[in-house]
């Protein structure tokens, strides 16, 4: 999920009062009539969170690709971030100029993370695409005032920019391809919150692709919207699904990142307890669209400022959490975990979509990349994860914070 900024939370409690007006009409059980436009995919791309076959399944899978004794049995997960999938992006562009970027078997996404994974999925060769959607001023107004629907809609600003951008890069030239990956044996998974449920969905992209169509697409293109919609900046989407009794659904998705950062190694792989020794091969990477380190700072007594701050830590600390969940996991079943993110102490603001500061964020991830210091291994990631000693001096009139050098 994006992590709010200041500006952008003192416009959400001004406008508090105004998105009580906008609502999404729907039945009050959810249940809809099937309609000649209606449509449901012949095998559900669906894993729910509940469904512990369903996951189990999925969990054998990934272990046995990350088992896989072929050339590349790595997995690559995006995170959330906002504007700062730009850093990802670049990443991903300056992996391909150093030249030894891998085929991963298993690439996931969530939230703006989503919207790239399609892209590093399919390879270099769709590289310019990946760049010109984060870094040619694609989701410029974005988020304006221009664009502001609390009126009409429970969300502050129009999805319009934003469906614009993913109807023009998800062609069926792109689920062709990604079909063809799938058929290979390789996995692509996206990640949405089902706010009816309050649990997380998986989405298998590569078996929505193989099935084609404009129907396919459509609902390609709903999953990629609904899992970079942030709650309370842009309306969640309905996708329909089939309850038990076999009726049509309207589901409320929403922002993957309301319940996962990223979506790495699944809940009931991390929870084993007997490891099973991977290839010396084998790799999980996570791209963080954001900073991992904690940020010392005396937090004003304002309302915004509160709610930014808390915002932030709270975010932060569900990621190293599951960063070190996945880090233990890895740790003992021998697989390699490299970090990227954003370096800690750089200027970097999730809704900041202005064409310079997507292009500049962009440049930085591709430099990196490029020179080969994008990447933490173990150690690093270690370190990155572990408390900071902080001794905060108060005087009569300010406040500084001292953090002790290493």
């Amino acid at each position: 999920m994006a992590n709010l900024s200041l500006k952008t939370l003192v416009m959400t409690v001004l406008a508090c009062g105004l998105a009580a007006c906008g609502t999404i009409s729907r039945p009050e059980d959810g249940v809809v009539r099937m309609a000649a436009h209606d449509w449901t995919p012949a095998q559900d791309p669906r894993i729910r969170a509940s469904d512990a076959a369903s996951i189990e399944i999925l969990a054998r899978d990934l272990s046995g690709r990350l088992a896989s004794e072929g050339p590349s049995p790595a997995m690559l997960a995006l995170s959330g971030g906002g504007a700062n999938g730009a850093f990802g992006a670049g990443v991903l562009v300056g992996w391909t100029q150093k030249g030894d970027r891998p085929s991963f078997a298993v690439v996931t996404g969530v939230s703006t993370g989503a919207l790239a994974a399609p892209f590093a999925f399919l390879g270099p060769d769709w590289d310019e695409e990946l760049e010109a959607a984060y870094a040619e001023g694609r989701t410029q107004g974005l988020l304006s005032w221009r664009s502001l629907t609390a009126f009409v809609a429970p969300g502050l600003f129009s999805p319009g920019t934003l469906d614009s951008l993913v109807d023009e890069f998800v062609t069926p030239e792109l689920l062709r391809q990604i079909a063809i990956e799938h058929a290979k044996g390789r996995r692509l998974l996206i990640v949405t919150t089902n706010l009816d449920a309050e649990e997380t969905v998986i989405w298998d992209m590569g078996v929505l692709a193989t099935q084609g169509g404009e129907q396919a697409r459509s609902l390609f293109r709903q999953v990629l919207l609904a899992s970079a919609s942030i709650p309370g900046v842009f309306p969640p989407v309905l996708i329909a699904g089939v309850d038990e009794q076999g009726r049509v659904v309207q589901e409320m998705h929403v922002d993957g990142g309301v319940n996962t950062p990223f979506l790495g190694i699944p809940e009931s792989m991390l929870l084993a307890s007997a490891p099973s020794r991977a290839p010396s091969n084998s790799a999980l990477y996570v791209l963080v669209n954001g900073q991992v380190g904690r940020d010392h700072r005396i937090v004003r007594g304002a309302l915004p400022s509160i709610l930014a701050r808390t915002y932030d830590s709270m975010s932060k600390a569900s990621l190293r959490t599951s960063l070190a969940a996945n880090l233990g996991y890895a740790e003992r079943n021998g697989i390699h975990m490299y970090v990227a993110a954003i370096p800690d102490g750089v200027q970097a603001s999730s809704l900041d979509f202005g064409p310079d500061s997507m292009k500049a964020m962009f440049e930085r991830g591709r430099a990196l990349a490029a020179a080969g210091n994008a990447w933490s291994r173990r150690d690093g990631l270690a370190a990155a994860l572990a408390p900071t000693p902080t001794v905060v001096v108060a005087a009569p009139e300010t406040a500084v914070v001292e953090t002790p050098k290493p």
